[in-house]
């Protein structure tokens, strides 16, 4: 499993030692705002996502990377590589989540640049696409800060939401 690195964090696979800190993170009620239908995950749900992330790692070999703050080895969030919803017939998509204490450091930028180069650079992926809801204006300023294009709206994760692309160089 495909382990990255960045000037202040480590990305690594989401494995079951990140269970605490992920299902801290996806219970905070502002963390979901855009996501899950704005609920708090249960713990089920976390279990369930941590055992389908290892296995997607085990068949494709990318998924999601728990981002570790290098300084202090606290995870502040959430990136990936996965296809949309699930299907491997469907684009490479990137997508990241942060803990409120990882807001507006510019983690997830530095993340998704990272992860786009592998993306492009091993697995060979022709594009990656991003989505998020409409209202969610700091995921949408990580897409144009990575040069992504506006695709238009579609209907992902039970979500009317933005598509972004972003074609390989």
């Amino acid at each position: 499993m495909t382990i990255l690195h960045t000037a202040r964090l480590r990305l690594e696979p989401v494995t079951e030692q990140h269970y605490d800190a992920m299902h801290a993170m996806n219970s905070d009620t502002e963390v979901m705002t855009y996501l899950n239908a704005g609920q708090p995950e249960t713990e089920e749900h976390t279990r369930a996502a941590v055992a389908r992330i290892m296995g997607r790692w085990a068949e494709w070999g990318y998924s999601w990377w728990a981002l570790m703050r290098t300084e202090d080895e606290v995870l502040v969030g959430l990136a990936c590589l996965q296809h949309i919803g699930g299907d491997k017939a469907k684009p490479h998509e990137i997508g990241w989540r942060l803990a409120r204490s990882g807001w507006g450091k510019g983690y997830a930028s530095e993340a998704a640049q990272a992860i786009v180069a592998h993306a492009f650079d091993v697995v060979g992926a022709p594009e990656v696409v991003a989505v998020a809801h409409p209202d969610n204006a700091a995921s949408i300023k990580v897409m144009t800060r990575l040069g992504m294009q506006y695709v238009g709206m579609e209907r992902h994760y039970d979500l009317d939401s933005v598509v972004y692309r972003l074609p390989r160089p």
